[in-house]
């Protein structure tokens, strides 16, 4: 089915440039990798801080913390790999729910009531700063925040299955997310609650040794979904200062409860129409015309949902920087409903879809709306994503993106799962070890979405030898 080239089958970085600017003239690599003279090693100054490279590793939840809502072995595992990296940017890390019934898994690390959170996330920290020794870079040059997040509609917190909680009643998402009628809509009662749960988790967090909080607004959780309630009544919905009341609110009350803290803000700068398996397996859009227009998104053209429309995510953008915020973690899109873009790979997870175009494309499009936000916003500090299906040519684009000052990082999710020494090898000028170099199966999203913990089981020696791994090989969609 495949009809586009695969990121190994280039011959050399001239070869990968040249296939980059078919996609848009614009895109590019270097040819010539440098060390950490270069760009990828350049400090930056975020606060207080000095940070020493461009690298920042994205928050990844491992589906494998206790009942509790505590970190297990496997968890703090994940968090050394993380020290493994060098990166002086660690983004969120992980997930972590302000409340139990905001969990997108029952595995996921939550604040609950247990008095032991704090200690579970000292223990985030702690293996962090091993990893860092390991390998033998600065323990002072790194700057770690926790992602503090509230599932909203892509709530599942108990083996029981779905249980969603929504900002409003979406029409082409209420099917997927299990939503069958209005009790799922959150009161305007639970919504005026929630600023202080995220406080209280901000606060656990400083107090732990967290330098920042992310206030997650992305992937279609409800934050991200709040941006798009313009058909919600009452105080939090309708026009943009309804729809971004509940994100100020949890701003302002993370602010009292822990002023020392840094605030961070990944955020979806755009979406896409949700895509489903079509004809041969491949993704299509799911009853596109008849859902137009489509005022249900945020940062989507509505006469054409498949392009983006930066009007409103810049002026979120323009309202953080307002508000004193200016760490952004770019994405787009969402891992539930349209993944060949937000998550950018050859082979779909178990419950997914073909790509519906080459997935460069995607990387693409994740390169440009960070281009876009940082030339509309060049004061603002930036992390880019959409980076792990570049492979072996990853290092050769990043230090172009980084170069011509498209954007402030490069983050890096499933690539660390595989390869955590990945951003230390290209800082001390090695070759990259091909073995190592994520090839985006989708293993590591198979695994949560049939209830098994979430890691590299094709590359990961950890993984290849669980119990889980044989499953997980079963489910890979047959190859067409």
């Amino acid at each position: 089915m495949k009809d586009f080239r695969l990121p190994a089958s280039f011959a050399d970085a001239v070869d990968f440039d040249a296939r980059l600017k078919d996609i848009d003239p614009a895109l590019g690599c270097d040819a010539d990798l440098l060390d950490k003279t270069g760009p990828m090693g350049q400090s930056i100054q975020i606060g207080n801080k000095t940070l020493r490279n461009r690298f920042a590793i994205h928050p990844m939840e491992g589906w494998d913390g206790t009942h509790e809502g505590l970190p297990s072995e496997a968890t703090l595992r994940r968090w050394r790999r993380f020290g493994l990296s060098g990166a002086s940017l660690i983004w969120g890390g992980e997930a972590f729910a302000v409340v139990p019934e905001g969990r997108a898994n029952p595995n996921q690390l939550h604040q609950g009531s247990s008095a032991s959170a704090g200690d579970g996330l000292k223990g985030l920290l702690k293996e962090l700063c091993i990893g860092r020794e390991e390998a033998g870079v600065e323990q002072q040059d790194f700057f770690a925040g926790l992602q503090l997040t509230h599932s909203g509609r892509w709530s599942s917190p108990t083996k029981a299955g779905a249980s969603p909680r929504i900002a409003y009643r979406h029409p082409t998402l209420d099917e997927r997310a299990g939503v069958q009628s209005d009790e799922a809509i959150l009161t305007d009662e639970e919504i005026a609650a929630l600023p202080g749960k995220y406080a209280a988790a901000a606060l656990l967090a400083a107090e732990a040794g967290f330098g920042f909080v992310d206030v997650k607004c992305c992937h279609g959780y409800l934050l991200h979904e709040f941006l798009s309630a313009r058909s919600r009544p009452g105080p939090w919905g309708g026009d943009f200062e309804g729809r971004t009341r509940l994100f100020r609110e949890i701003v302002a009350a993370v602010r009292e409860a822990a002023p020392a803290i840094e605030i961070g803000v990944r955020l979806s700068v755009t979406d896409l129409f949700p895509f489903s398996s079509g004809e041969e397996g491949r993704g299509e859009p799911d009853g596109l015309e008849k859902n137009l227009p489509y005022e249900a998104a945020f940062g989507l053209n509505p006469d054409n949902p498949l392009q983006p429309d930066f009007a409103e995510p810049f002026r979120f953008i323009s309202l953080l920087e307002k508000m004193g915020i200016s760490l952004i973690n770019l994405t787009v899109g969402s891992p539930y409903y349209c993944p060949h873009a937000q998550r950018p790979a050859a082979f779909p997870p178990s419950d997914g879809y073909q790509p519906p175009v080459d997935p460069l494309e995607s990387v693409a499009a994740h390169l440009l709306a960070a281009r876009a936000c940082k030339e509309e916003f060049p004061h603002m500090i930036f992390v880019g994503s959409g980076y792990s299906y570049l492979q072996d040519w990853l290092p050769h684009v990043a230090q172009n993106e980084i170069r011509e000052g498209h954007v402030d990082f490069v983050g890096l999710g499933r690539m660390v799962l595989s390869y955590p020494e990945l951003p230390t090898d290209i800082l001390a000028g090695r070759p990259l070890r091909k073995k190592q170099v994520c090839r985006t199966f989708s293993d590591c999203t198979t695994g949560p979405r049939n209830g098994m913990p979430s890691g590299c089981y094709p590359l990961d020696p950890h993984y290849r030898g669980l119990p889980e791994a044989k499953r997980i090989r079963a489910l890979r969609p047959r190859k067409n």
